[in-house]
């Protein structure tokens, strides 16, 4: 009878969600192994389990399609068996709206990680909807072999937002692709192949942009090609602590004992997503730009993550650094879902592309740049930047609250709406805690919390939701997460 009571209690509190499950196996999980793999006991009740979620004025419609199961089955089937998943149990998600979204029962889930960091205005903004749909009705596809508005438009108020001289667009697909051409661009300009990227770096899974990434679990064993990967100005867990200057010295050290001495570029995130939310040493940026360019390089920022405004206190992560970038790639969050992807570079550099025929199908295709406008409008009406700087500052005030009272996290770090919560065993050794990770992670989604995992260790919670994140959600995540550590 007492088991049913709880049971009733869970309903009503949660939805229609399970009990927190209790592991008892102490699983090691890389960042793209499947949570299908662990495996769990008996689960276990709630107990003074926080508060609700935020209110949402928002009913979800009926779902009438096929289970999570039948999707599973046949997603074995037929897709890649390179395709991972979250969670033991994956889940069936099927709508979305604004910060929030719903699986198959209709229960409702707050994501904390907005697609991948994908979802920058929010699942299903209706002015991003309404420019989609209204370009749809009047032409889908055309390719730049014709005149169309729409890309022009987009590239007029996407190059306004870059400093300097930054002036010229090029729109691909995906943050790969804008990667890559980035890397010809380089190599194109400066007349050398090497290219130096830092440890601990994702810039893609491409054949050649998986180069550029740097962490084993993301790269097949295939030719590469005159990629250098530097020491990690990481201020964690790196050798030099936050001293900017001793790790450019290595950047400059690694062009002179293993190069020619001259380069094609640099690239860097601002702040490493896939890595698990690491902000690079302040004031690494400046120095190393100055020796690549000495060097005879040009300098790439990757804003796949951290651009429009998500940072908060500047609208692109690099500036965040006092820097202007040769070349600057971006995705992601410019579509808020729809795959688009673009390269912004200076005339100079541009006119290098123009010795042969540089063409991209679908790039500047009428209803991504139609949906990729309506993105960055929203994003100045709505003044999102501001917003991520004021919640972000709340959520990461909260979360380094809660560091103090458990020992398990390590680290908080980040800005804005791109926030990392290291998790170790030992915080004097840094020993990365990556079964408690799992648990964390599976227990957290049972509170209706979505998170990201991200770190070579699988050790790194990666906050990074939708840009209409409030306060409230802000609360109930760590709320929740501060009720799940206590249960470990």
């Amino acid at each position: 009878m007492a088991m049913m009571l709880q049971r009733k209690l869970l309903r009503r509190t949660f939805g229609e969600g399970k009990a927190i499950l209790n592991f008892n196996s102490n699983p090691v999980l890389s960042p793209c192994t499947s949570f299908s793999t662990v495996t769990s006991a008996a689960a276990t009740p709630f107990h003074n389990a926080p508060r609700q979620l935020p209110p949402f004025d928002y009913q979800p419609k009926p779902y009438n399609g096929p289970s999570a199961d039948q999707i599973l089955e046949k997603r074995k089937k037929f897709l890649g068996p390179s395709l991972f998943y979250y969670y033991q149990k994956p889940l069936n998600i099927v709508e979305g709206k604004m910060q929030y979204l719903y699986d198959e029962n209709g229960r409702r889930y707050l994501d904390a990680f907005a697609g991948i960091v994908t979802v920058s205005c929010g699942h299903c903004h209706p002015e991003v909807l309404n420019a989609i749909t209204e370009q749809n009705k009047l032409l889908q596809h055309a390719t730049t072999i014709y005149l169309h508005h729409a890309i022009a438009d987009f590239a007029e108020a996407l190059a306004s937002k870059m400093p300097g001289n930054l002036k010229v667009v090029y729109f691909v697909n995906s943050g790969s692709e804008a990667n890559e051409l980035a890397m010809l661009m380089a190599r194109l300009y400066s007349g050398n192949l090497g290219m130096i990227s830092l440890r601990n770096a994702y810039h893609g899974g491409s054949s050649s942009t998986i180069g550029l990434t740097a962490l084993n679990t993301w790269k097949y064993p295939i030719p590469e090609g005159e990629i250098h990967h530097v020491i990690n100005p990481d201020p964690f867990r790196g050798v030099f602590g936050s001293d900017a200057t001793r790790y450019a010295k290595d950047v400059q050290d690694h062009i002179e004992y293993g190069t020619s001495g001259k380069v094609a570029g640099f690239i860097a995130e601002t702040i490493q997503g896939v890595g698990g939310a690491v902000e690079l040493a302040p004031g690494y940026l400046k120095q190393v730009y100055d020796i690549v360019h000495k060097a005879g390089g040009v300098c790439i920022a990757d804003e796949v993550q951290t651009g429009f405004g998500r940072t908060g206190s500047h609208y692109w992560g690099f500036e965040t650094q006092g820097v202007i970038p040769d070349i600057v790639t971006m995705a992601k969050g410019m579509g808020n879902g729809l795959p688009l992807g673009a390269v912004v570079t200076t005339p100079e550099i541009a006119n290098v592309m123009a010795q042969k025929i540089q063409f991209n199908t679908f790039g500047g295709n009428p209803v991504c740049s139609a949906g990729g406008l309506a993105v960055l409008r929203v994003i100045d009406k709505e003044k999102r930047q501001a917003h991520c700087a004021d919640v972000g500052s709340h959520l990461i005030g909260r979360l380094r609250s809660l560091q103090d009272k458990h020992d398990i996290i390590g680290d908080v770090r980040g800005r804005g709406l791109m926030v990392g919560v290291e998790l170790v065993t030992d915080r004097k050794e840094k020993t990365p805690a990556k079964a408690k990770t799992a648990i964390l992670f599976e227990n957290m989604r049972e509170l209706g919390v979505l998170l990201g995992k991200g770190g070579l260790h699988g050790n790194v919670f990666r906050i990074k939701p939708p840009m209409c994140f409030t306060k409230d959600d802000a609360d109930y995540l760590v709320d929740a997460l501060d009720y799940a550590m206590s249960k470990l």
